[in-house]
C-alpha cells in the first residue's frame, strides 16, 4: 500500500511541476511577446488586455482570476475537482506571474515576430498544462467544457473558434486593425504548438507487410520486439493468389528494428508504413473517459 501512496504522490508531484513550468512560459509569451508589440489576444486574458487599455488600474492578471470563478463553478460541476484544483493552481500561478514579469520593461519588437514566437510560447505552454489535466482557465476552460459535448474536436481548433471575437474586441480598444490580424496570426500558430504538443507526440505507426514468409516474420515481431502482430487476408489483383497481410503497430523509434528484422526473414518482403494517432490498447496508452 505505502509503494503505491508514494507513486501517486510522485505522480502528483511531476504533474505540479509541468503544470508550474506551463503556467511560467504561459507569462513569459504573454508580457515579452504580446504586450509590448500591440498584439491582440484572445480569451479573458484578451478581455483583460481591453479593460487594462481603459482602466490601466486594473491589473490584467488581478482582472482574469475574478472572471474565473464562475467557469471554475462550471468546471466543478461538469468535469470534476481534480481539473479544478490543479486548473485553479495554473490560473493563480499565471495569473500572478502575468502581473509580476509585467514589472520588466520589454522591448517593442518586429510584430511578425513577436507573433509567431508568441504564438509559439503560449501553444507550448498550454500544450504541457493540458497534457496534465489542468487548464489555466478562461476560454481554456470553456474550450474543455465544449469537448465533453464535442469529443471528436481538438483543443487547439476550439480554442481557435473561441478567441477570434475577443482578439477583434481587442484590435477595437486599440485603435488597430493591425492588432487584430497580428493575433490571429499568433492564434494560428498557438493552436497548432497546442495540438503538436498534445496530439503530435502521441505519434505511432502502421506497417503492413506482404511476403512470403509472413509466419515467420510475425513470430519474429511477436518474440523479438514484444508487438502484435493481425492476420488480413488478402488477394493479388493480377495473380489471384491468396495473400496473408501482416499488420503491426508500433512507436515511431521502432521502425528501423522493424525493417532489419523483416528483411533479414525476406529481402523481397513488401511493406507500407502509415502514420497512426491516439494508439489505444497494449503496449501504447490506455483509454481515460473525458480525455482531452
Amino acid at each position: 500500500m505505502m509503494p503505491m501512496k508514494q507513486a501517486m504522490l510522485k505522480k502528483t508531484a511531476v504533474s505540479y511541476f509541468w503544470i508550474t513550468v506551463g503556467s511560467i512560459l504561459y507569462a513569459i509569451g504573454f508580457d515579452w511577446f504580446y504586450t509590448p508589440n500591440l498584439i491582440g489576444f484572445g480569451g479573458i486574458t484578451g478581455v483583460g488586455q481591453v479593460v487594462n487599455a481603459y482602466l490601466p488600474v486594473i491589473p490584467i492578471g488581478a482582472f482574469v482570476f475574478v472572471l474565473n470563478i464562475p467557469l471554475f463553478i462550471l468546471g466543478w460541476k461538469y468535469i470534476g475537482g481534480h481539473l479544478l484544483v490543479s486548473s485553479l493552481y495554473s490560473m493563480v500561478l499565471s495569473s500572478a506571474a502575468v502581473d509580476v514579469l509585467a514589472l520588466i520593461h520589454y522591448e517593442p519588437m518586429d510584430q511578425m515576430l513577436a507573433a509567431v514566437c508568441g504564438g509559439a510560447m503560449i501553444g507550448l505552454a498550454l500544450g504541457i498544462i493540458f497534457a496534465q489535466g489542468a487548464t489555466t482557465g478562461g476560454t481554456d476552460l470553456i474550450a474543455r467544457l465544449v469537448k465533453l459535448k464535442l469529443p471528436w474536436a481538438s483543443m487547439g481548433k476550439l480554442l481557435l473558434v473561441v478567441d477570434m471575437a475577443v482578439i477583434l474586441l481587442v484590435a477595437v480598444a486599440f485603435g488597430n486593425i493591425t492588432t487584430a490580424l497580428y493575433g490571429i496570426i499568433a492564434q494560428v500558430v498557438s493552436a497548432y504548438v497546442t495540438d503538436a504538443v498534445l496530439y503530435g507526440l502521441d505519434t505511432a505507426k502502421v506497417a503492413y507487410i506482404i511476403s512470403n514468409f509472413d509466419r515467420e516474420i510475425s513470430e519474429a515481431i511477436v518474440q523479438r520486439m514484444d508487438r502484435g502482430v493481425t492476420i488480413l487476408k488478402g488477394e493479388g489483383a493480377y495473380s489471384g493468389d491468396k495473400k496473408r497481410v501482416l499488420m503491426c503497430a508500433f512507436k515511431q523509434k521502432e521502425i528501423v528494428s522493424l525493417k532489419e528484422l523483416i528483411f533479414d526473414v525476406d529481402p523481397n518482403a513488401f511493406i507500407i508504413v502509415c502514420n497512426a494517432h491516439e494508439v489505444t490498447g497494449n503496449g501504447f496508452k490506455t483509454y481515460q473517459k473525458n480525455e482531452i
